[in-house]
């Protein structure tokens, strides 16, 4: 009869389970990978999505700290610490820098809009020209149709971010900021050429 022995610890005197599979990955061990992956997958996503706030960007996330760990894992010295320590550290560091991307999208977003904005005081002539480009952009943006309008309006007229497009599309954020990018180019070059 074989009993299955309980999972390996992380902390305290017990032995360091990611440390080892770390250990592995680093010899090229693919198995130990996936072991990594089911095992602390989850764990991993939990901490991510705590600082990003937004599951689909965390799993994005979590895929981009996999990617590093796999390039990584030779880095990891299980004298300055334990493997799962390592793994968590760099799921914050990454989630953070995730953080300030969006937010420094955000800002530059909320820029160029501000930007954009007609003075406070219209006469009647810009209020009609101001309507008459409104109604062309409308216009332009129901051409455009497809993925690419419905990013543009979600996120201008929703005033939704990347992350809750991304996440109501059930599509990746880079997904969505390449519609939105590749969209504006063409609704510009629509209402530049009509």
């Amino acid at each position: 009869m074989t009993s299955l022995a309980p999972p390996a610890s992380d902390g305290g005197a017990g032995p360091d389970r990611c440390g080892e599979l770390l250990g592995r990955i680093r010899d090229g061990d693919e198995a130990a990978f996936e072991l990594l992956f089911r095992e602390y997958g989850g764990v991993m996503l939990a901490a991510i999505v705590r600082i990003v706030r937004d599951r689909s960007l965390g799993e994005e996330v979590l895929q981009e700290c996999f990617t590093e760990i796999w390039r990584r894992a030779a880095s990891f010295d299980p004298d300055r610490g334990t493997g799962r320590g390592w793994i968590i550290t760099l799921c914050r560091r990454r989630a953070i820098d995730c953080v300030r991307s969006v937010q420094s999208q955000r800002d530059r977003d909320l820029v160029q809009g501000v930007g954009q904005l007609g003075t406070v005081g219209e006469t009647a002539e810009d209020t009609a020209i101001g309507r008459d480009d409104a109604l062309r952009t409308v216009t332009a943006l129901r051409d455009l149709g497809g993925d690419q309008a419905s990013a543009i309006a979600l996120a201008y007229y929703e005033d939704m971010s990347h992350a809750q497009i991304a996440e109501e599309l059930d599509v990746p954020l880079g997904t969505v900021k390449s519609r939105i990018r590749d969209g504006m180019m063409k609704l510009r070059s629509m209402l530049e050429g009509g």
